[in-house]
């Protein structure tokens, strides 16, 4: 199993998706189902890209930095 940081491109934003999947193929099926539980009505994705994936362990995780305007 392996943790997965997902980046998913909207029209006016950018969102991340921390998930656990066996495969890419895998993470990248769970984007949906995710996106759709999140949202009220789930946007239009213009890109979704993996930028990291690491074997599940314990203590695995992120840090996600988010920039102030």
């Amino acid at each position: 199993m392996y943790l997965y940081r997902v980046e998913i491109e909207l029209e006016e934003q950018l969102v991340y998706l921390i998930v656990v999947a066996e495969t890419d193929e895998k993470a990248f099926s769970y984007v949906d189902s995710h996106m759709d539980r999140h949202f009220l009505a789930s946007p239009a994705q213009l890109e979704v890209s993996i930028l990291e994936k690491k074997r599940l362990d314990k203590g695995a995780g992120y840090v996600i930095e988010t920039h102030r305007k």
